[in-house]
């Protein structure tokens, strides 16, 4: 399952070493085949895209996308659960889900990071693979319209991904998406969104809750990706 591996590398952040392998990447996915053929193609219009284009523009515009705001966040939970408690259980709840089937992450990674679930489901056989990319797919699809409505060519890897699943979005989540209008946002509003939210209110009912200390214990929570539905 080579293509959910490679969609992973494309969403990533640039770096030079991507471009330098972009004919080697290309070959595999229409030697793979694992996308049908309008989707496959826009994913390799989109490798020639980042091939062609400045490094430096292509992680400017990155970072633009990505990493301010969270219209187009790309940590799936956020879209979910924002800064609720639920959220630090379904982290848990995924990083079980991981470990049970042998995929353990790096220290400092958060297990609902897009890229990292796609290089999560190209080590799973092919049907799991497929059923898992249907349950965050709501997320997926919103990013996808939001990025389409900016004319950013990213689009085309969230369109893949579709394609991929059996599950179809939610056409109310589809017609929300649809009709929200593009927001521009400032730097200062962008930090202000981004500000760290206080996720406890000091009650001494509840002791370290920190998500990357409980994740590292073996807790053994229900298996889920539900709720990104």
């Amino acid at each position: 399952m080579k293509t959910f591996k490679i969609l992973a590398l494309l969403l990533a952040y640039p770096k030079p070493e991507l471009i330098d392998n972009m004919a080697d990447i290309k070959e595999v996915l229409k030697t793979e085949a694992l996308l049908p053929k309008r989707p496959l193609k826009n994913v390799l219009a989109f490798c020639d895209y980042l091939t062609q284009s400045d490094i430096y523009e292509l992680q400017e515009d990155y970072v633009n996308l990505f990493d301010r705001g969270r219209t187009h966040c790309l940590h799936m939970f956020e879209h979910i659960h924002g800064e609720s408690r639920d959220r630090g259980q379904a982290m848990v709840n995924l990083v079980e889900s991981y470990a049970e089937r042998g995929f353990f992450m790096a220290e400092g990674e958060l297990p609902d990071y897009l890229p990292l679930f796609l290089e999560f489901l190209s080590t799973c056989p092919a049907g799991e693979a497929v059923e898992f990319i249907g349950d965050p797919i709501n997320v997926i699809a919103t990013i996808g319209i939001r990025l389409k409505k900016r004319d950013s060519l990213y689009a085309a890897l969230f369109q893949a991904m579709e394609s991929l699943s059996k599950v179809k979005p939610d056409q109310a989540v589809i017609a929300e998406a649809n009709a929200a209008e593009i927001i521009e946002q400032t730097l200062d509003e962008l930090d202000e969104e981004w500000a760290e939210a206080e996720a406890f209110d000091n009650s001494a009912d509840c002791g370290s809750c920190d998500v990357t200390s409980i994740a590292a214990q073996n807790i053994n929570p229900p298996q889920t990706l539900r709720g990104a539905n």
